[in-house]
């Protein structure tokens, strides 16, 4: 019996899910942004509670590694292995754009996933005009890499011609204007980052015994983090 806690913090998303055997029991979420500190233990504590459990029934524990937010992925990936090292339980690491590909496809209308060499895009804002993205095909797999990208009018126009595409995520709202003339392009920006969407993903990693190495994980950044100049007065 495989119970899972799932945590998700690599967006303004703070969300916990529990799952046994592959099978949401509880979940808890907010998209606030700066929160994730104080709410995600009392996330955990929820969902353990209303289920009957306590931590020490726990199988393991999956993490979303990014890419995402720098201090979102640091709370996040930090609370799992803790959370690990103190209860002697396996870390499992999700992808944050295949679960979000996979929250996508369960968001989506029946019509549109009959749809031939449907493709799914999820796109997680990385500033400016820039998203981090990959490309899943029906069945969550991955057929392009995870990358950091600028995007324009012509980035996916060579796409929209032979395939529809499904552009999901807190990224893909700023670029819908530039594809609101192709019949190929479907635009969900309301389907964000969820604890839900590792679920299966999850399970099927704890069930072929796929976990992190504890000791040496760390979240998947893609890009470095550049600290802001300070502003506070006297200072440069």
């Amino acid at each position: 019996m495989g119970l899972i806690l799932s945590i998700e913090t690599t967006t303004s998303v703070c969300s916990v899910a529990l799952a046994q055997d592959g099978r949401l029991l509880s979940l808890r979420e907010l998209n606030s942004r700066n929160s994730h500190a104080e709410i995600l233990n009392g996330y955990i504590q929820e969902v353990l509670i209303e289920s009957n459990f306590t931590l020490s029934d726990l199988s393991a524990i999956a993490v979303s590694e990014g890419p995402g937010s720098y201090t979102g992925l640091r709370i996040g990936v930090s609370t799992a292995k803790g959370l690990c090292y103190s209860l002697d339980l396996p870390l499992i690491g999700v992808s944050t754009l295949q679960s979000l590909a996979f929250n996508t496809q369960n968001s989506i209308s029946t019509d549109l996933l009959k749809k031939e060499n449907l493709l799914f895009c999820p796109m997680i804002d990385a500033r400016r005009m820039e998203a981090y993205t990959a490309h899943y095909n029906t069945n969550n797999e991955e057929v392009r890499k995870v990358e950091a990208e600028v995007i324009d009018e012509n980035t996916y126009l060579e796409y929209l011609k032979n395939q529809p595409i499904v552009f999901s995520g807190d990224g893909s709202g700023k670029y819908q204007d530039l594809y609101k003339n192709e019949a190929n392009a479907f635009f969900y920006p309301e389907v964000l980052l969820s604890a839900r969407g590792m679920i299966q993903i999850a399970e099927e990693k704890f069930l072929s015994k796929d976990f992190v190495d504890l000791a040496y994980f760390e979240p998947f950044y893609l890009k470095a983090f550049v600290a802001g100049i300070p502003r506070v007065k006297g200072l440069r």
